[in-house]
């Protein structure tokens, strides 16, 4: 396990390294640390903007050779956002290393947690959050497969549905409470009112009755997400899925 103090060295390194880098013409600190809000969990979040007329698949190849052989990288994986390529790196010590290969364009803060270091940041477009209207879209698409899996008697795939469920709810939510709502970043922040009955989602075994009851479980909270969003979807979803579930609302009945 990584220290603070190792976290904060193989920051120190790569931000060294990439003021010697020509290719590079501007850094910033992202994430938790630009905000002052690291924990002994957080992980290096890092954000390069490379100079006009450089190859960024040849910066980032040469990148990752280094994390590799001086920074202990035992994995990696790519999540792409526009020309950015946001490059995560997994190293032995299991400290994650974020590190964002922007075009000159699309160097600058897409979110308040940016602290520029070196060069010039663009306006570029904030990150948006999801829309709620999809969120609840996929919350009935996935109580629909849910539904059919326990029926089916697939019990893995009717947790992963259940599981899906819930998390375009605690989306839902934290829209509704103005917090994050990726990744469930902004979930233990919500109120118990709108948790706590999210705890009887929670799929503990296979069998079919704890499927059902997380199921209705699941497709309430959606339908008490769904009410804020838009009343009168919520009031037409309400009668098909409590049929799904076994529950007692007839369609068309008013959700309170």
């Amino acid at each position: 396990m990584f220290t603070p103090d190792e976290r904060a060295a193989v920051r120190d390194a790569l931000i060294a390294a990439a003021r010697a880098d020509d290719r590079i013409g501007g850094a910033a600190i992202t994430g938790s640390a630009a905000a002052g809000a690291e924990d002994g969990w957080s992980d290096v979040d890092l954000a390069f903007g490379l100079a006009d007329g450089a190859d960024q698949a040849v910066v980032i190849a040469d990148w990752t050779a280094v994390m590799y052989a001086e920074h202990g990288a035992v994995a990696h994986l790519d999540v792409p956002r526009g020309a950015t390529i946001y490059r995560v790196f997994l190293l032995a010590s299991t400290l994650q290393v974020d590190i964002a290969f922007a075009p000159a364009a699309e160097f600058g803060a897409i979110a308040p947690t940016f602290r520029l270091l070196f060069g010039a940041a663009r306006e570029v477009p904030l990150a948006t959050a999801p829309a709620a209207a999809g969120l609840a879209g996929m919350g009935w698409l996935y109580a629909l497969h849910a539904r059919s899996s326990i029926e089916r008697g697939h019990g893995w795939q009717a947790l992963h549905m259940i599981d899906g469920l819930r998390e375009q709810v605690i989306a839902l939510a934290c829209l509704r409470h103005g917090l994050p709502a990726h990744q469930g970043r902004g979930v233990d922040r919500l109120p118990a009112a709108v948790t706590g009955p999210l705890l009887g989602s929670l799929v503990g075994a296979l069998d079919d009755a704890t499927l059902r009851r997380a199921f209705a479980a699941g497709v309430e909270a959606l339908l008490a997400e769904a009410l804020h969003v838009d009343p009168d979807l919520a009031g037409r979803l309400a009668g098909p899925l409590r049929a799904m579930t076994g529950g007692s609302a007839a369609a068309g009945e008013e959700l309170q």
